[in-house]
C-alpha cells in the first residue's frame, strides 16, 4: 500500500541554523493575491450550498467588518457563517512576488500554514497531503483533472501546476537564504480526503475503514444514513485518524501515507539530495498524538535531511514531549509568549516575577533546544499583538493562568475593543518586539504584524495583509452593530522600519542568537527590567526595558562580567525617540541607565 523506508537515528535533533532563524508565518489565503485568475469559486467552499449564487471572492481592500449581500442573507450575526465562507484569493504567486519584501525585512525562515489541497480557508481539513491546493497555483481545473486520475498508490501521483509552483517558491526562497517549513496536519483530515471519502462510500468494505475512528457504520438495509465518526474536538469536518491497536502510535495505514508524503516534500526529485525540498515541518496539535509516533516520524525526517527542523504545536510545558518525540523545538507559547504578555503587554505580573518565569521555564529545555524554540506572541490562533495591547489588562489572572485568548474577540467579549492601536500602544508593541528580537530563542513574526495589521481572535486575526501598492477602505463598521471611530487601514511606515532594524540587530550580533541570558535588574516597583546576552570572547549586549509610564533609572551593579572592566557602550536601538534620549553613566562599580517611559534600549558594544 504505502511503503515507508525504515527510520534511522541522527546525531542531533536541532540543526545549527535554527538558532539563527528569524521566522515569518504566512497564512497563504490572506498574504497576497498574485493571480486573480485562480481565485476560489463558490463550488470549492466547504459548504457551497450555504451562500447564495451571489457569492464572490471578497475584495482584498474592503472594510473587514462590512458584509456583502450574500453574507447578510445568512443572518444578522457577523460571526455566524458568512465570514468563514469568505475567500480573498491569496496564492503562491503572491508569496513569490513578495519574497524581496521579506528579504528586506530581514527574515530568513518561513513557516507556511497548511498549503495542501483542502476546502476551508485555513486548510486544516486536508483533502490530500500530497498535493498543494490547486487554487494556490496557476491552473486549478487542470490540476483537479490530473488528481482525478490518481489512485492511492504513490506511483500514480503526479506533480500538478500548483505543486511545481510551490517547489519554485522553495527554490527562490533558498536562493535568498530563507529556509521553508510547512504545516503537517497528521492528526485528522477533511471529509474529502480520499481515504475518508472511500469509507463513507463503502463502509466496512473500504480498505481504509480502520484509518478513522468510526462510531456507527451505515446500515445499507435502512434508508437512513447512520454513518458517524469522531471529529477533532467534535468538529465533524475534521475526522480523526485512528491510533494503533495498542494506542502507542498512529494506525499503520495513515502512518505509512504520512511517511510517503514526508519524503515527497523533503526530496521531491527523489535523488537523495534534499536541497530541492522543504527544510522542515510545523506539526499541528502534536501533543494529541503519541510521542512514539513522533519519534519514529522525526527519525525518518532526519534520515532524509539531517539538517531538518521540526517544531511541535503545543501550548503546554513541552520539554519532555520534545525530547520523547524527537522534535527540534516547539512553538514557545508556554515559556515565552505567556510570561511576556503578562509583563510587557498587560503589566499584570511584576518584573521580578517575569524574570523568574523566564528563567524557570527556559531552563526546562536543553540549551540547543532553547535557542531553537519559536518565540511568538500572535498567530492564526490568537488575537493580533496590536489588539492584545489595545485590550491589555482586561482579564484577571495569576502568573500560572495567563491566557492569550480569553475574552480576546468581539465574538466572545462584548467589551472587546476593535479599534486601531494609538501611539502609546504602538510604543508597547515596539517594546515587545525589542524583547522578542533580543531574548534567547528564535523569534517569529505573524504576517502583517510588522505592517500594522490588528484584530481580535479568529477570524479577525486572519485579515488580508496590508500592502503599500493597495488602497484600503477605512475600517468603520462594528460587527456588534454599534458605533465606532473610523480607522484608516494602511501600511504602517513607522512600524516596519523598527521591525527591520530590530531584526538586523539580531542578525548582526551573535550573542543575541546563541549567547547566555542573565537578568541584571528586575524592579517590581519601577516596572523596569534589564538583562545581558553574552558569549565568552564576544562583546556582550545589554537590553534595558522600562514598562512604566514614567522615566526611570535602571542601575546595574558590577562586576556583572566577572570583574572585567568594560568600556562605555553605545545605544544601538531604542523603541522610542533617539539614542541620545537614553542617558548612560558608567562608573567602576555600576552602570546607570536613565530611560524614558515605555521605552527599551539595546546597548552595544561593550568591549572586554
Amino acid at each position: 500500500m504505502f511503503a515507508a523506508a525504515p527510520p534511522t537515528k541522527t546525531e542531533s535533533l536541532v540543526p545549527a541554523w535554527a538558532a539563527d532563524a528569524v521566522w515569518y508565518q504566512i497564512f497563504p489565503e490572506r498574504f497576497r493575491n498574485g493571480d486573480t485568475a485562480n481565485d476560489p469559486t463558490r463550488d470549492t467552499l466547504e459548504l457551497p450550498t450555504v451562500p447564495t449564487s451571489q457569492w464572490r471572492p471578497t475584495p482584498w481592500t474592503s472594510d473587514w467588518y462590512t458584509r456583502a449581500v450574500w453574507e447578510t442573507e445568512l443572518g444578522p450575526d457577523f460571526y455566524a457563517n458568512g465570514v468563514f465562507h469568505r475567500r480573498y484569493g491569496g496564492d503562491l504567486k503572491g508569496v513569490i512576488e513578495k519574497l524581496d519584501y521579506l528579504a528586506d525585512l530581514g527574515v530568513n525562515a518561513l513557516y507556511f500554514n497548511p498549503l495542501f489541497q483542502a476546502r476551508s480557508l485555513h486548510k486544516y481539513d486536508g483533502s490530500s497531503f500530497h498535493h498543494i491546493d490547486p487554487y494556490f497555483g496557476p491552473d486549478p481545473l487542470g490540476d483537479l483533472a490530473l488528481i482525478a486520475k490518481e489512485t492511492a498508490d504513490p506511483a500514480t501521483w503526479q506533480w500538478t501546476a500548483a505543486d511545481k509552483l510551490f517547489l519554485e517558491l522553495v527554490a527562490k526562497a533558498h536562493e535568498k537564504g530563507m529556509r521553508v517549513i510547512i504545516d503537517g496536519v497528521f492528526n485528522h483530515t477533511g471529509r474529502d480526503f480520499f481515504a475518508f471519502a472511500d469509507v463513507r462510500k463503502k463502509g466496512r468494505e473500504s480498505l481504509y475503514y480502520a484509518w478513522y475512528q468510526i462510531l456507527t457504520p451505515d446500515d445499507p438495509a435502512t434508508a437512513r444514513f447512520e454513518f458517524d465518526y469522531k471529529g477533532w474536538w467534535g468538529h465533524k469536518s475534521l475526522p480523526l485518524f485512528s491510533a494503533s491497536e495498542d494506542g502507542t502510535d498512529l494506525h499503520p495505514g495513515p502512518k505509512a501515507y504520512v511517511f510517503d508524503i514526508t519524503k515527497r516534500w523533503m526530496d521531491p526529485d527523489g535523488d537523495g539530495d534534499p536541497k530541492d525540498g522543504v527544510d522542515g515541518w510545523r506539526l499541528d496539535v502534536a501533543d494529541e498524538r503519541p510521542a512514539t509516533f513522533w519519534a519514529s516520524w522525526n527519525d525518518y525526517v532526519r534520515s532524509i535531511n539531517p539538517k531538518a527542523y521540526t517544531v511541535a504545536e503545543t501550548w503546554k510545558d513541552s520539554a519532555q514531549f520534545i525530547a520523547d518525540g524527537h522534535f527540534s523545538a516547539a512553538m514557545n507559547y508556554w515559556a515565552f509568549a505567556l510570561p511576556t504578555k503578562g509583563f510587557l503587554i498587560d503589566n499584570k505580573i511584576t518584573a521580578d516575577v517575569f524574570g523568574e518565569l523566564l528563567n524557570t521555564r527556559r531552563k526546562a529545555f536543553p540549551q540547543d533546544t532553547a535557542f531553537a524554540m519559536q518565540n511568538l506572541i500572535d498567530s492564526h490562533d490568537t488575537p493580533r499583538l496590536a489588539s492584545m495591547i489595545v485590550n491589555a489588562g482586561t482579564i484577571d489572572y495569576t502568573p500560572e493562568t495567563i491566557s492569550l485568548t480569553d475574552g480576546a474577540s468581539p465574538r466572545a467579549n462584548p467589551k472587546f475593543d476593535i479599534r486601531k492601536p494609538n501611539a502609546r500602544e504602538l510604543k508597547i508593541q515596539k517594546l515587545f518586539t525589542l524583547f522578542q528580537m533580543t531574548y534567547l530563542g528564535a523569534p517569529m513574526v505573524y504576517y502583517g504584524t510588522e505592517a500594522g495589521v490588528w484584530g481580535g481572535h479568529d477570524p479577525d486575526c486572519r485579515k488580508p495583509m496590508i500592502w503599500t501598492d493597495l488602497t484600503y477602505d477605512d475600517e468603520a463598521t462594528d460587527p456588534r452593530g454599534g458605533k465606532r471611530t473610523r480607522d484608516s487601514v494602511k501600511f504602517d511606515a513607522g512600524l516596519f522600519p523598527f521591525y527591520k532594524n530590530a531584526i538586523a540587530l539580531r542578525n548582526t550580533h551573535k550573542v543575541l542568537r546563541t549567547g547566555s541570558f542573565e537578568v541584571l535588574a528586575a524592579d517590581k516597583e519601577k516596572s523596569t527590567f534589564a538583562y545581558v546576552r553574552d558569549i565568552p570572547g564576544e562583546s556582550p549586549v545589554i537590553v534595558a526595558i522600562n514598562r512604566s509610564e514614567a522615566e526611570q533609572i535602571i542601575t546595574i551593579r558590577f562586576p556583572v562580567f566577572k570583574g572585567v572592566k568594560l568600556t562605555p557602550p553605545t545605544v544601538a536601538l531604542t523603541t522610542d525617540g533617539a539614542p541620545e534620549d537614553i542617558k548612560l553613566e558608567i562608573a567602576t562599580d555600576k552602570l546607570s541607565i536613565t530611560i524614558p517611559a515605555l521605552t527599551g534600549a539595546v546597548l552595544v558594544p561593550f568591549k572586554k
